[in-house]
């Protein structure tokens, strides 16, 4: 899996539009191999992410848990350290 999609699913607030859009438009760049498309196929391109954005966002209003919602700030701290641990020299 791309590095650069996050979890998305039983966050406190739910990830937002520009969130899953994101992670959609990550997705689309991973499969498609451009970071960038071509005047040719950035129709295609800005499809595929406004579709998969979709699903995404059918997908989370589906999902049910019985864990209690993570905290943003509390994740992205327990990255910053991974990411210090890995990293260190």
């Amino acid at each position: 899996m791309c590095r650069n999609i996050k979890m998305l699913h039983n966050f406190e607030p739910p990830a937002t539009e520009v969130e899953i859009r994101a992670a959609a438009l990550q997705y689309v760049r991973k499969v498609s191999g451009y970071r960038q498309p071509s005047q040719a196929n950035e129709a295609a391109f800005t499809a595929a992410v406004d579709e998969i954005s979709a699903a995404t966002t059918t997908l989370l209003e589906a999902l049910t848990t019985t864990a209690p919602p993570k905290d943003r700030e509390a994740e992205a701290a327990k990255a910053r350290e991974r990411s210090a641990h890995r990293f260190a020299r």
